[in-house]
């Protein structure tokens, strides 16, 4: 089975015409490798909790910089000290495994 820490290590792939979104079931399972994200409808989300609104940017433009490598971004919510981070494919209309991904090397960069 999967960690998180094999999510980290993967890149995201483009998801083009005939691309599925994950199943319920994969989507779940995937989701047990991620601490603390939820799943709702067609996308996973988590906040994130900071000391002072310089961290909370700091953090966003690292993950900007990151989803930007990936080719996959979040939409995310800025407040003075959270961070909503959330994930779906637009272009399969659902879950893909580039969420998780990007996901997990979030909760890397959280870490740091």
């Amino acid at each position: 089975m999967s960690t998180a820490c094999d999510l980290t290590n993967k890149q995201c792939k483009p998801c083009e015409g005939g691309v599925p979104p994950l199943s319920q079931d994969e989507a779940k399972n995937l989701l047990r490798q991620l601490d603390g994200w939820k799943l709702h409808d067609n996308r996973i989300s988590k906040t994130f909790e900071f000391k002072n609104y310089y961290q909370v940017i700091a953090f966003v433009n690292a993950v900007a910089w990151m989803t930007h490598r990936e080719d996959h971004h979040p939409d995310m919510t800025v407040g003075y000290n959270t961070c909503g981070v959330e994930y779906s494919t637009h272009a399969i209309g659902g879950l893909s495994e580039n969420d998780f991904i990007c996901a997990a090397k979030v909760e890397a960069l959280f870490a740091i």
